[in-house]
């Protein structure tokens, strides 16, 4: 993986509401559009749609067209590939919470 590609997925990592649309559209059993992400979320819309633009731009997502709206799905090849350059670091931000705060010995 080249480095620049890298660095800016990594940028794009860098928020904890970008992470958390990860987990989001990890979570769901199909594509979903901002308002589904934003109905989990405490966010104002046009704040979510910025976060998913910045993911998008790094290819960490993908936008697939589902008539007048626009639907996301995790890129799940951008997201293997950075998990083989960090050795599985995309695998532990994909986790679901519970498991983290399990593992983590926290109740």
């Amino acid at each position: 993986m080249q480095d620049e590609i890298l660095a800016n997925q990594l940028r794009a990592l860098g928020h904890p509401v970008r992470l958390s649309i990860l987990r989001i559209l990890a979570q769901r059993q199909s594509d979903c559009c901002c308002a589904d992400v934003t109905q989990c979320l405490p966010l104002a819309q046009s704040t979510v749609s910025q976060h998913i633009k910045v993911l998008l731009d790094a290819g960490l997502i993908a936008r697939q067209a589902r008539g007048t709206r626009n639907c996301y799905v995790l890129a799940t090849d951008r997201l293997n590939e950075m998990n083989s350059a960090f050795g599985g670091l995309s695998e532990l931000l994909l986790q679901p919470v519970e498991a983290k705060k399990d593992s983590a010995g926290v109740a």
